[in-house]
């Protein structure tokens, strides 16, 4: 294997579902070797086809290949000159789909940088969300995020942006209008505001790494009940802190009962599902992983939960990954009842490698299990009560995201009705669970 790619610590990138999820390589070159190639794998298309080959050899799950002949695929793909870094992507893109697995896959340098920004839950930009205004067909601010260079600016939530850097908006894509916003850190934008007295402004605003915010929640009347609403929209290397920050302020706000909202969540890093079942539960194992060797890992609860209050689930069929480890692990130690629709169904690990000229490769190293020993793989977790919403109830969630987590959405409500059942929701007085107990720091594939 080419220790030239950038390893990463264990399980702090691990994705799931559109994600993946990391872990440490091993190299069996030493140092001075790896200083001296380095220079010449990143000119070297064939030397970095190679390198992704080593890396598939080295740690795929699967010791079969896809029952193919993997020592053949090195021999073609060496067998051919590449004139470009280009080619050799394809070559590789080509070499890969004989595994028939989607998750292990080549990103190009765009593509990685995109994965890791994603995952490192940081931007750097000025800290605002913005929509397309369906009347005004306007640029307009939803958010500005806190301790942000926006909110310090002023930007309030209806401004809107009429022009970038001098650039107008009118007629531009939110996603071109992001691109324009994101720079490096410390860079200097101007931007045009309207505003809802008519007025206009133009304002100077330094670029800023920002903490994107995963985790929302507000606490919520529902008949005697007070419940703290709490939604996670993806599992970043920020989720665990916000999610913690979510608990404890709830808890201050003296909640009765909870409902985490993973629906729509596809997963992310491995380690923050693990550090926010803790949050929820004391005791019992949260996810076994297996590797290519059959060598099973364990990882448990270790009696940090932040709260022993009930709580439901909700899920639906875009939950992956990361949520449904978390969601297994609450389903399957009966601490939270689950509701909703079938989750995805994604049960596989892997590691993800940053390659000598800034591309990426994400390999397949483990399978995982719920803590009673579920194989969820293209299956999916089954919530405890089933309830899929209409054509009509999702398109009307989706037109008007203000109702979700209301009682005009189905699922929360049904939430809300089974947390008043005290037979539901309860964390358990005693769990033995039989799965080891490690610590996620000691994990290894």
């Amino acid at each position: 294997m080419n220790p030239s790619a950038k390893r990463y610590s264990l399980l702090q990138v691990a994705l799931i579902g559109g994600a993946i999820a990391t872990t440490a390589t091993v190299s069996v070159f030493g140092s001075a070797w790896t200083r001296s190639v380095r220079a010449a794998l990143q000119d070297s298309p064939k030397a970095l086809v190679d390198q992704v080959w080593q890396l598939v050899n080295s740690e795929y799950v699967d010791g079969s290949f896809n029952q193919q002949n993997w020592q053949a695929t090195r021999q073609s793909l060496l067998s051919k000159d590449y004139s470009s870094k280009e080619e050799a992507y394809v070559a590789i893109r080509e070499a890969l789909q004989k595994l028939n697995d989607p998750y292990t896959r080549f990103m190009d340098p765009k593509q990685f940088e995109a994965l890791t920004s994603q995952t490192s839950g940081e931007v750097s930009g000025i800290g605002i969300r913005m929509e397309l205004n369906d009347k005004t067909k306007r640029l307009t601010v939803v958010e500005a995020i806190e301790n942000s260079p926006a909110i310090k600016a002023g930007i309030k939530a209806g401004d809107e942006i009429l022009a970038i850097d001098g650039k107008p908006t009118r007629l531009m894509k939110v996603d071109d209008a992001s691109k324009l916003i994101r720079g490096k850190e410390g860079t200097v934008i101007t931007l045009r505001l309207g505003r809802t007295d008519n007025s206009t402004v133009d304002l100077k605003l330094t670029r800023a790494k920002i903490e994107v915010p995963t985790v929302s929640y507000n606490l919520k009347q529902e008949g005697n009940r007070r419940v703290g609403y709490i939604r996670l929209r993806e599992f970043s290397a920020h989720a665990s802190e916000q999610m913690g920050r979510a608990i404890r302020n709830l808890n201050g706000q003296k909640a009765d009962a909870f409902v985490l909202d993973l629906r729509g969540n596809p997963g992310g890093l491995l380690q923050a599902s693990i550090e926010i079942a803790r949050m929820w539960l004391d005791n019992g194992g949260i996810v076994r992983t297996v590797d290519r060797q059959g060598v099973g890992e364990n990882t448990k609860a270790n009696r940090t939960a932040l709260t022993k209050l009930p709580l439901a689930v909700l899920v639906d069929g875009n939950s992956a990954s990361a949520s449904e480890i978390l969601t297994g692990a609450l389903k399957d130690n009966k601490r939270a009842v689950v509701i909703g629709s079938q989750t995805f169904g994604k049960a596989l690990v892997q590691s993800v490698h940053e390659l000598p000229d800034g591309s990426g490769l994400a390999v397949t190293i483990a399978h995982y299990y719920t803590p009673n020993g579920t194989d969820i793989n293209h299956k999916g977790i089954t919530p405890d009560i089933k309830i899929d919403l209409t054509e009509s109830q999702e398109r009307q969630l989706a037109t008007n995201p203000n109702l979700i987590g209301t009682q005009s959405d189905p699922q929360y409500a049904r939430a809300i009705a089974a947390l008043s059942n005290n037979t539901f929701a309860q964390p358990p007085v005693n769990n033995n669970s039989r799965s080891m107990s490690i610590g996620a720091n000691d994990l290894k594939f």
